[in-house]
């Protein structure tokens, strides 16, 4: 999916685009990038489509859902889920294999880091279920990651207008 063909959604079908998209990209699924999706959702914000704090709730709501429910599946399916994305991902077995360690040892505090990394921070939510996190410290490390995430990229897209993409093009 082109920026061309995002910014069509977005426009045609508002918050509830937004939230759609990025709740599949914190599904981890595949097509959504959120260096796209997030800055995006900044310009639809400064062009004044949507306001910027609407932004922020409908992405970091729709970024918790998506979390919540690769969490269930880690803590309902367990090392099965993990398995079989690793035998559809076998390039990231390694790093999983680390973060799942790290989640561990280091807890609330690990998935509160994971979600400010590229990478790891839509799939930590597996391991944080697999496990069995408590719910309630699981939910309150994720939204604190993902609202500083997602202000960081919604908030570029916002102060930065149309040159976030550039911008961000060289990082």
């Amino acid at each position: 999916m082109d920026i061309s063909t995002l910014t069509t959604y977005f426009l045609r079908y508002g918050e509830a685009a937004i939230f759609v998209i990025v709740l599949l990209e914190y599904m981890n699924l595949p097509g959504f990038p959120a260096g796209v999706i997030m800055p995006l959702s900044g310009v639809m914000a400064a062009r004044g489509n949507i306001g910027f704090m609407r932004v922020m709730i409908v992405t970091v709501a729709a970024g918790l859902i998506g979390s919540l429910v690769l969490y269930a599946l880690g803590r309902v399916g367990g090392s099965r889920v993990l398995d079989r994305y690793m035998e559809r991902h076998p390039e990231k077995r390694d790093t999983l294999e680390r973060k799942l360690n790290w989640v561990r040892q280091r807890g609330c505090a690990g998935v509160f880091v994971a979600k400010l990394l590229p990478a790891i921070r839509t799939i930590v939510s597996i391991p944080a279920g697999i496990l069995k996190m408590d719910l309630l410290k699981y939910t309150v490390s994720s939204a604190l990651g993902i609202i500083i995430w997602n202000l960081a990229f919604v908030g570029a897209g916002y102060a930065c207008g149309e040159q976030v993409f550039t911008l961000l093009g060289r990082m």
